[in-house]
């Protein structure tokens, strides 16, 4: 069969390696794709969010599966689009991938359904959301509703904080329309974890826990990114939190969005927080998490491509999906200056160190070919993966083949996956 893939990060050459592992595979397409998946796919011209094009494309060629990456395109409709065209495509309608394009829709599904998840109030104006503030104790959250790829929470610890939250939201607007209304939240005390689960409407299956780390420095410092480095399993996600997650927020939170005639088809993301209380809800994403799935996908055993189709069937309760019971460690190699101003086209060396390594791959984010040689092209650049027996040995490996890697002002976190081994 024919596979086009949509996107061009880690997250995208994550799902096309393990697609290419799928005997049921004979072509795999990416649009727009990057250096790295160029060398496993055929990359096409065409930006993620030009769905037109998109579907012209999957028409022409005779694409039997198309996999959605990034959350975009989701969110403008892509799946629709497809599905009135009668193409195949794994992913959430426009609608219930609102669970993750606004903030609001997904606190208001939460709270009519009793999932577990903080307080909050609604804001659309900057100085009633300042005068609830104050009224509230520190800490708190301030979300933009909309999309801002990862980077619109704000964890505040004063007023003050509060005050360059909202400005830069509400009134510089730095992101666009995403902050015309903001979500104010009770902070959650715990660890985050990230539990991804596959739902074709009806049965949800959730994938092996791994953990995200979003703040740009080591010991949690500093702005939120996109992500630095994951790693899974999280060892201290007992038993039980896995039946109230699913039992109490999974496929409530699947059965709410198909009683609010939102068919929820593709990927659940849970961002989750492990509180006194047990697990609650900080945030939904209706697709892959990245990169969260750079240490998912390397573990799972089951061909992806049956699971993918066993989803858009409706038929997962047909399928047994089995996981190996090793660990990964994914640590994310950046461009110097991001989550803030960077410089790209900087030659990447070291790559093919890591060709043969066992046990160790490369996962091209931010990257484009350039006169022959492989360069950066955003502020995630790579992410190096590892897999051994504990976490701890996969953590050495991952490490061990960042060391191999370098291009001028490269940065990455020293510290991914310690919070696993203490």
């Amino acid at each position: 069969m024919k596979v086009l893939v949509i996107g061009s990060g880690g997250r995208e050459h994550t799902l096309i390696w393990k697609i290419t592992q799928s005997p049921k595979v004979s072509q795999i397409y990416c649009a727009p794709g990057n250096a790295g998946i160029s060398q496993l796919a055929q990359c096409v011209n065409i930006d993620a969010d030009n769905i037109d094009k998109l579907a012209d494309f999957a028409q022409k060629e005779k694409i039997d599966l198309t996999v959605v990456g990034p959350e975009l395109p989701l969110s403008r409709g892509i799946v629709n689009k497809f599905n009135k065209q009668g193409l195949r495509i794994f992913g959430p309608s426009r609608e219930a991938t609102e669970i993750e394009s606004s903030k609001v829709f997904s606190k208001y599904l939460m709270k009519k359904y009793n999932i577990l998840t903080a307080n909050y109030e609604v804001f659309q104006n900057s100085e009633e959301a300042l005068d609830y503030i104050k009224q509230q104790t520190f800490p708190l959250v301030i979300k933009a509703d909309g999309l801002a790829a990862g980077k619109g929470v704000f964890i505040v610890k004063d007023l003050d904080q509060a005050r360059d939250a909202l400005d830069e939201l509400m009134k510089e607007k730095k992101f666009g329309e995403a902050g015309r209304q903001v979500v104010i939240e009770e902070f959650l005390e715990g660890e985050e974890i990230s539990i991804l689960a596959f739902c074709d409407g009806k049965t949800v299956v959730p994938m092996v826990s791994s953990q995200d780390h979003k703040k740009i420095f080591d010991n949690d410092q500093g702005p939120n990114t996109g992500g630095m480095g994951a790693y899974s399993p999280v060892p201290f996600y007992p038993n039980e939190f896995k039946k109230t997650v699913l039992e109490e927020i999974l496929k409530p939170t699947v059965k709410g969005l198909q009683s609010e005639g939102r068919e929820y088809k593709g990927v659940l993301y849970a961002g989750l927080v492990l509180t006194k209380e047990g697990p609650k809800v900080l945030e939904f994403n209706a697709r892959f998490g990245d990169p969260e799935t750079q240490v998912v996908l390397p573990r799972l055993k089951t061909d992806l491509i049956d699971i993918l189709n066993a989803v858009i069937e409706e038929s997962l309760h047909k399928i047994n999906i089995e996981w190996n019971n090793n660990s990964a460690v994914c640590v994310v190699v950046a461009s110097g200056g991001y989550p803030g101003k960077y410089q790209k086209g900087k030659v990447i060396s070291g790559l093919e160190k890591l060709e043969n390594k066992k046990d160790i791959i490369v996962f091209h984010a931010g990257t484009k070919l350039q006169e022959g040689k492989i360069v950066t092209a955003g502020g995630r650049v790579l992410g190096i993966t590892a897999c051994g027996d504990t976490i701890s040995k996969a953590k050495d490996k991952a490490y061990e083949g960042v060391e191999k890697i370098h291009f001028e002002n490269m940065y990455y976190r020293k510290d991914i996956a310690s919070k696993a081994i203490k």
